[in-house]
């Protein structure tokens, strides 16, 4: 065994980053199945990329929307519109989304500037997290010839080959979790709206 002695907290801080410490054990192992936690992801993102700052990640998330949406624009040469609508099916105004780029009513764009192992966990597993898929699922439903939705993320942070992952996701490889999910939200809103003219007629 080695012992490494410091003198202050921040040092010591700084030497756990990208090791297997104590507190982490329980985001690495996995019990079930064959998939990677999230601190696995933490460790590769604390080797490679630049350390979080104190940033409400929301506002981050927000702050970084367009810088993202322009990178993409680069790449590809497509040209976004990033008007603040909300999207609402022309069958069920209570049935909506707000996307955050399109590309006229055929390809959209949904961007997500996470944390670093979030980004890394997307490039690795080439999936998209699992808590957007019903959001991604929603653009779909929403609009009828939606073709494409681009899921965009962007982390600055990591080395430049890395800031910018982007999932393509096509109508025909989510058809069915669409019928589905859009059958579900029909049902549910006239419960809703059946419970309201309850309560107040």
């Amino acid at each position: 065994m080695i012992t490494k002695t410091f003198e202050n907290r921040e040092d010591w801080m700084e030497a756990r980053k990208g090791k297997f410490t104590g507190s982490r054990l329980k985001d690495i192992i996995v019990k079930r199945g064959t998939g990677e936690k999230i601190g696995f992801y933490e460790t590769i993102a604390e080797r490679i990329a630049q350390s979080a700052d104190e940033e409400n990640p929301m506002e981050r998330g927000t702050r970084l929307e367009d810088e993202a949406i322009a990178l993409f624009t680069q790449n590809t040469g497509k040209e976004v519109d990033t008007s603040l609508v909300i999207w609402e099916r022309e069958d069920n105004s209570s049935i909506a989304i707000s996307p955050d780029g399109f590309i006229g009513e055929t390809e959209a764009m949904e961007v997500k500037c996470l944390s670093s192992a979030r980004h890394i966990e997307a490039i690795v597993t080439k999936e998209i997290p699992e808590e957007y898929s019903y959001q991604v699922i929603q653009y779909f439903i929403v609009n009828d010839k939606l073709e494409t939705l681009y899921f965009i993320m962007y982390d600055p942070r990591m080395p430049e080959n890395l800031q910018l992952h982007v999932t393509k996701i096509t109508r025909e490889s989510q058809q069915e979790q669409i019928d589905f999910c859009l059958a579900y939200q029909k049902e549910k809103i006239a419960k809703i709206e059946e419970i309201i003219n309850e309560l107040t007629f």
